[in-house]
């Protein structure tokens, strides 16, 4: 090809993709969760399908893809196509905890792969037993895991997973020793600590909160640095274990090469909607804070969060090192 040529090409692509920007959406939008249903990761892209769908008054479909640690439905979305109709809500384990596990291991590269839109929320966990299961205090809990190492076993939705390094900092900071039981995500392991197949897990607060308040589980800590504000009578694990904090965050991504005009509108909507009273109102009720950042400040984010969970990782002794 000539380089006029080449040049009328270019101009007429760049064209063509500016005005698809601008007329964008004209068709339904699919926002991958690759996170099972009815987690704080289902909850929070549910969330984002409705903000959007309000906003641009087009149709906005979530499709849950867990499996592979969050692996399957992330790698979809890095190598869909970059016009903004196939987006993520992912969470610290599918763009952090596992580049800091698998490494170069890993089908795609979250940095490289996926440009940040906001984060939505962060979660706090809570640490919930079955009401029968002795220890009704992290202080407890860490006595009976000392006198019998091994003996207490946790659910955790994954190998590598935000719960199970959540759990895993909590042993190593405590310095005891517990089985890890996996399952095929957070609501399976959720209903193994409620039928007591399993003693415990480091789950998320919002899936759990109406389950703790029924008295179905109960809560013997919080991973936040501070107690909640939904539950002020539970304490911190930190007040135990000073500075253990393992809270997990979710945020909206898109395929690297998404146009940036796409990423400011989506952007637009969802800060509008983070910020607003109602919103805000509705995610602190249920344990989890509104955050709303810019694509620029997520980006600068992630850049220190990988390396944290990288020291995690490498001090629970798996991954890639």
């Amino acid at each position: 090809m000539k380089h006029s040529q080449f040049f009328v090409a270019l101009a007429i692509f760049t064209a063509c993709a500016s005005a698809s920007a601008q007329n964008y959406p004209n068709k339904p939008i699919r926002i991958i969760v690759p996170l099972a249903a009815g987690g704080t990761g289902d909850v929070l892209g549910r969330l984002a399908a409705d903000t959007l769908a309000a906003a641009f008054n087009q149709q906005v479909v979530v499709d849950n893809r867990p499996g592979a640690n969050g692996i399957i439905g992330t790698d979809l979305v890095a190598k869909a196509t970059p016009d903004g109709y196939t987006l993520a809500s992912a969470s610290t384990g599918n763009v952090v905890i596992n580049p800091a596990l698998f490494g170069s291991k890993l089908p795609f590269n979250a940095e490289r792969d996926l440009v940040p839109i906001t984060q939505i929320a962060t979660g706090t966990s809570v640490v919930i037993t079955h009401p029968s299961f002795g220890p009704k205090t992290i202080p407890e809990l860490i006595a009976l895991a000392k006198a019998k190492p091994g003996a207490i076993n946790y659910a955790s939705s994954g190998i590598g997973s935000a719960v199970h390094l959540g759990t895993a900092l909590f042993e190593t900071m405590a310095g005891i020793r517990m089985t890890h039981v996996v399952y095929k995500g957070s609501t399976p392991g959720r209903v193994a600590v409620l039928a007591s197949e399993a003693d415990l897990m480091f789950d998320g607060l919002l899936p759990t909160l109406p389950l703790i308040k029924a008295g179905k589980l109960k809560a013997l800590g919080v991973t936040s640095i501070k107690r909640s504000s939904v539950m002020p009578d539970v304490p911190a694990i930190s007040e135990t274990l000073l500075g253990y904090s393992a809270d997990t965050w979710y945020g909206l991504f898109a395929p690297r090469g998404t146009p940036q005009d796409v990423i400011v509108k989506v952007h637009a909507a969802m800060a509008k909607a983070l910020a607003s009273a109602d919103t805000r109102a509705k995610l602190l009720a249920q344990g989890a804070e509104p955050i709303g950042n810019s694509p620029q400040e997520v980006a600068a984010f992630l850049r220190g969060d990988i390396e944290r969970w990288k020291k995690v990782v490498k001090e629970a002794g798996i991954g890639e090192h």
